[in-house]
């Protein structure tokens, strides 16, 4: 028989050899199996979404867990099947429409920009202007919209891809209560207060930005539709669904679609409306600008919530970084990125000074976080 005897400890040298020797070999899984991270992000925001109904399934409905998740997957599957069938045809119809028409607008300003303009003995070549400012963008745009675009028609398009998201989003909505406690029991004891307070405050960053996000997508596609008819924006539902896409990058997104719907307005005029086609657009960009201060004081503070609005400078920053480091996702990720890694900063800075880190109560954090988390 063994006589009890306390452990040894690693010596700080030790830990720090084996930390880093963990951290390499992390290292290089991370860029050996790189391309599984963007489906990996993925299923994991298809599960963060989900699981909350899933949850309400659970418990409404009195049923095991696994079961509610089946009901949400074959509720998805159902969805994913009717779009294609009711939806994809009129939307192609009109992208494939308002494309053509955009290429013919960006000809005809082309034409309008390829004149030289003569002041006195000043004489401004608009069209050198013109060729120089598209060239500069298109050079610094192409090679990452290009890469992102691609990496993002594959996860989509492949069916090999398509099965995996859909198997670890399902497993990952399923398990998740179990997922969440094994970690915890990887948390020191003395740390675990922490963790807890952080993570729920994370939570309901990333669940205000995703799950809002999305009823604020709907919300604002309804709008766009219901504006659109009154004042006969030529191929209302597509520029609608585009309304609804662009929400999801904030600050840019309008700014992209005034800018297309003013040209495709200015070019073709109201659909119905006996007006000149100018005096459109200024009505257009009127009603933009009034729907921008409903969008930003009302729409989005009880929508996604505070937490995730931040400064549009930061944003776009942000946006800019994120395209650089990820691509699309980074684009899309990016508000609810920055305002975690604020937390975890505000946290870190708290504790370096012995501040209170938590301005949100505790029983607060932990109601929103057991809404998705149970």
């Amino acid at each position: 028989m063994f006589r009890k005897q306390k452990s040894l400890q690693w010596s700080p040298t030790a830990k720090l050899l084996i930390s880093t020797v963990l951290l390499v070999i992390g290292a290089t899984l991370l860029v050996r199996f790189s391309e599984v991270i963007p489906p990996l992000i993925v299923a994991c925001i298809l599960a963060f979404i989900l699981s909350p109904i899933a949850g309400r399934i659970e418990k409404r409905l009195q049923i095991k867990r696994d079961w509610a998740t089946l009901i949400v997957y074959v509720l998805l599957i159902g969805i994913v099947a009717l779009v294609p069938i009711l939806i994809v045809p009129i939307l192609v119809d009109q992208f494939g429409r308002l494309n053509v028409n955009i290429q013919e607008i960006i000809f005809t300003v082309e034409n309008f920009l390829g004149r030289e303009i003569v002041l006195g003995d000043l004489s401004i070549d608009l069209a050198g202007i013109f060729d120089q400012i598209a060239g500069s963008l298109q050079n610094l745009i192409e090679p990452y919209l290009g890469q992102t675009l691609g990496i993002a028609f594959e996860v989509i398009g492949s069916a090999v891809w398509a099965v995996f998201i859909i198997v670890i989003s399902f497993y990952l909505v399923k398990d998740g209560a179990r997922f969440w406690r094994w970690f915890e029991g990887l948390v020191p004891p003395m740390y675990l207060r922490d963790y807890l307070l952080l993570r729920g405050e994370i939570y309901i960053i990333w669940s205000s930005f995703f799950r809002g996000q999305l009823i604020l997508a709907l919300v604002v596609s309804i709008l766009f539709v219901i504006v659109g008819f009154i004042i006969g924006i030529p191929y209302t539902i597509a520029m609608a669904v585009f309304a609804g896409l662009m929400e999801f990058i904030p600050s840019i997104g309008h700014g992209l679609w005034l800018f297309v719907a003013s040209l495709l307005v200015f070019f073709q005029g109201s659909t119905w409306l006996p007006l000149q086609n100018w005096l459109v657009m200024v009505i257009l960009i009127g009603l933009h600008l009034v729907f921008g201060q409903v969008d930003l004081n009302y729409l989005i503070p009880r929508i996604i919530g505070r937490r995730v609005h931040l400064h549009p400078l930061v944003v776009i920053l942000g946006i800019i970084v994120g395209a650089l480091l990820a691509g699309v996702l980074g684009v899309v990720l990016a508000a609810p990125t920055i305002s975690s890694i604020r937390v975890i900063g505000r946290y870190v800075y708290a504790r370096l000074f012995d501040l209170e880190p938590y301005p949100i109560h505790e029983e607060t954090i932990a109601e929103h976080e057991n809404d998705g988390i149970e």
